[in-house]
């Protein structure tokens, strides 16, 4: 038998063209860029390393200008540098020069896989060794192109039923939503085979990802992602009783569709040669009409049904919550445990309009200069209602504020992010039972929703008149047979018991069913911890009580001096209100419970219509109740300065047509009371979160009142989230059930008896 005892022939790698310019360097340009080697030596050696010379034919044609041991040094620094290839013919071949061995693999060949750091020979030898199967969903239309223009690309194929004799599986569809897809997932999933998505079809075709059994995400974690960012189609789909969500129909011309087809085969190609690049887990979107093209993240959610373990979930909500000391670094939000840097470093991956959890993160251009308020994604609790998504001017999206445009990006990336987590995914832990038979650990839903008897008696007509945010339930049936989540109290260190649907957005509901328990974002925070989370939970819930207690009873309240606080960014923010004609105030809303509450207000000046736009705020540190009330009224002033859509909403239209500060006497500051400086506020500052939560605990056992917490952290994301909630606190909607809102102005002092129900604000806090 001959052996092949030829050494190997050396050359630059196909994709470098050299060039060399005397008494200066000999400069190897590529696709990817120019490098610089310096040296005369190497400028003799260069027009030498054509890949038609072994190291014997080097050392024979430098004789006299480098020593063999030089010369070998030399080619071992430029293979290093991964400039130098060996350009060996294949074994049996060692007779044929450089020249003929370049017919077989040609130079463009050769230099494209190289530009992929792949041996050219090897890769092209892949690529025409394997073979793709060629799948479609939906129909056989477009089959015949693909397979033309998969053989152009020298990618051979066999037939859809040949499922042993294959590398890769392409799936071309309609839809990446399609029933269908599943089957495929699991076939593949089965026999350990990868496969290729693609939507050569319409505008924006998508190509990928790659789907490897065992490595990374599988179909079903995007489709979760995706069926998030298509809530709508889903909608549509539901209410039109078809199987998926509703899809756009086909949009393309021959050259966009072939160009999509060509792509595809070149994905491919590039994949059976060898070919790995963390994108190719991505869906590759391409907008056909501008020529741009963007990646999207595929990854593998580690609750996922069928790559994962669906248990994750359930099992972090049967255990206990357990704090952990949490030392506070100082940002512009609030007392937290991470920076505001580091929380957008963390989680900013997660914002992405195909399979992000966050569709959007951009600031509100109809915001003044100035000013700051950022918008991040729909709400998931309007999910299900309809043309009524389109119309709530205020809570359409999650928005974040701030003093900074850095703390507004993070909050409504947080708040995004909040409701997403608190949005019912199937995963959650529940118990089936009868409240009348699951003892006292069970919550009575009215205990924390807090409906009057006359409000169910007239919730038809109330609920037809007004926002899904001031739905009245159904009188709760304490026979009827519903699910129940556990959540902690940290006050009994146990867990209760309370309604699914209380606890999760969007919690599936039968038809004509009657509806007991309905969940809103009161008491929803993410944080940099949990501790921050349920810090930040519990402050709302105290705020939202203390704004229930002023707003229905329109109770006149101090005013409250924000330059007492002696912060530079108030001076800023009165301007900015300033240059577009509009004046503005604090109240001091602050309840029995003694944690800082406030409430900026502004109106328009000089003309008829007031425009009144409001913000609440609370902190254990009065500076930053007065910072978050004062930022959270810029999130609102954008909607009073684009009527044209958000007068579609007929609550907030009302509120800015008819209302004005004469009318709505409570609006205006307490006259007879004095002004509330920064030093009239009792502040104890602590370093530790577990301090405050710990502190909350107690002061609500003063107060009778228990801590429930609900852990809604989900494994995909790993940002702490929790539903707070303590039976009792008033919410701002409009829920008069007997107790603190009858009550507790009373003893502040605030009424000299309690308010009529027929006397309460007939005007919902709409916000």
């Amino acid at each position: 038998m001959e052996l092949n005892t030829a050494l190997p022939l050396l050359g630059f790698r196909k994709h470098l063209r050299p060039a060399v310019v005397p008494g200066d360097a000999t400069y190897l340009v590529s696709e990817q860029g120019v490098t610089a080697v310096e040296g005369t030596e190497v400028a003799t050696l260069a027009p030498l390393l054509d890949g038609s010379r072994d190291m014997a034919a080097l050392a024979r044609e430098t004789r006299g200008v480098l020593s063999p041991g030089r010369l070998g040094r030399i080619l071992g620094q430029l293979s290093k540098a991964n400039l130098l290839t060996d350009f060996s013919p294949p074994s049996g071949s060692a007779a044929r020069g450089g020249a003929e061995r370049g017919r077989g693999t040609p130079d463009a060949t050769a230099a494209f896989w190289e530009s992929a750091g792949l041996d050219g020979v090897r890769a092209d030898a892949d690529l025409s060794a394997g073979r793709v199967r060629l799948l479609s969903v939906g129909g056989s239309e477009g089959v015949d192109a693909a397979r033309e223009a998969f053989r152009a690309a020298g990618v051979g194929l066999v037939e859809p039923e040949e499922c042993t004799a294959h590398t890769l599986t392409v799936v071309l569809c309609e839809d990446y939503l399609s029933p269908a897809l599943a089957d495929i997932d699991a076939a593949q999933r089965r026999t350990g085979r990868p496969w290729l998505l693609a939507k050569p079809y319409g505008v924006e075709p998508w190509l990928g990802p790659f789907f490897q059994p065992g490595e990374g995400a599988c179909w079903h974690c995007l489709e979760h992602r995706l069926r998030h960012n298509r809530s709508a189609h889903s909608y549509l789909g539901r209410a039109l009783g078809l199987a998926a969500p509703i899809s756009p129909p086909r949009a393309h011309i021959p050259a966009s569709h072939a160009c999509a087809l060509h792509l595809l085969a070149l994905q491919a190609a590039a994949w059976l040669g060898g070919f790995r690049d963390r994108r190719q887990s991505s869906v590759w979107t391409l907008d056909s009409l501008r020529g741009e093209g963007r990646h999207h993240p595929v990854e593998r959610r580690p609750q996922c049904p069928a790559c994962g373990d669906p248990a994750l979930f359930a099992a972090r909500t049967r255990q206990p919550v357990v704090l952990t000391s949490r030392p506070k670094v100082a940002t512009g939000g609030g007392h937290r445990s991470r920076s505001s840097s580091e929380m957008l470093q963390r989680y900013e991956h997660l914002v992405g309009d195909v399979t992000g959890v966050v569709r959007l993160l951009r600031r509100d251009p109809r915001c003044p200069a100035g000013l700051n308020a950022y918008v991040s994604g729909s709400n998931p609790a309007l999910r299900g209602n309809g043309v009524h998504t389109l119309r709530s001017a205020l809570r359409s999206h999650s928005a974040g504020k701030g003093v900074t445009e850095l703390d507004a990006r993070v909050g409504a990336l947080c708040e995004a992010l909040e409701r997403y987590s608190g949005t019912f995914q199937g995963d959650e832990e529940r118990v089936p039972g009868r409240y009348a038979e699951l003892g006292e650990a069970a919550v009575h839903p009215n205990a924390c929703q807090l409906y009057d008897e006359r409000q169910f008696a007239r919730r038809r007509e109330w609920n037809a008149f007004h926002s899904p945010f001031q739905f009245v339930c159904d009188p709760f049936d304490e026979t009827a047979v519903i699910d129940w989540t556990p959540v902690w109290s940290l006050t009994e260190r146990r867990h209760r018991l309370l309604p699914t649907s209380m606890l999760y957005f969007a919690t599936p509901h039968q038809a004509g069913a009657p509806v007991f328990a309905r969940a809103d974002s009161n008491g929803n925070a993410a944080g940099s911890s949990l501790e921050d989370a349920i810090l930040q939970g519990f402050l709302e819930l105290v705020e939202r009580d203390a704004v229930a207690l002023w707003w229905y009873n329109r109770t006149r309240q101090p005013q409250v001096d924000p330059e007492s606080f002696g912060e530079e960014w108030i001076a800023r923010m009165r301007s900015s209100y300033a240059a577009i004609g509009r004046e503005l105030w604090v109240l001091d809303l602050t309840s029995d419970l003694g944690i800082p509450v406030m409430c900026a207000l502004s109106r328009r000046t000089g003309g008829a219509r007031e425009d009144i736009v409001f913000g609440f705020g609370c902190h254990l540190d009065p500076a930053l109740a007065l910072r978050r009330a004062m930022t959270e009224m810029t999130q609102m002033l954008p909607a009073v300065l684009d009527t044209r859509h958000s007068f579609e909403d007929p609550v907030f239209r009302d509120w800015c047509t008819r209302h004005t500060v004469s009318d709505q006497f409570y609006l205006a500051p307490d006259a007879d009371a004095p002004l509330r400086r920064a030093v009239d506020f009792a502040y104890t500052p602590r370093t530790d979160l577990r301090t405050d939560v710990a502190d909350a605990v107690e002061l609500l056992r003063r107060h009778g009142m228990e801590l429930l917490v609900l852990d809604q952290t989900r494994p995909d994301l790993d940002i702490p989230v929790v539903k707070v909630l303590v039976p009792g606190l008033r919410h701002f909607w409009a829920r008069f059930a007997p107790g603190r809102l009858y009550d507790v102005p009373v003893r502040l002092g605030r009424r000299a008896e309690p308010v009529d129900y027929d006397g309460l604000n007939p005007v919902p806090v709409f916000v």
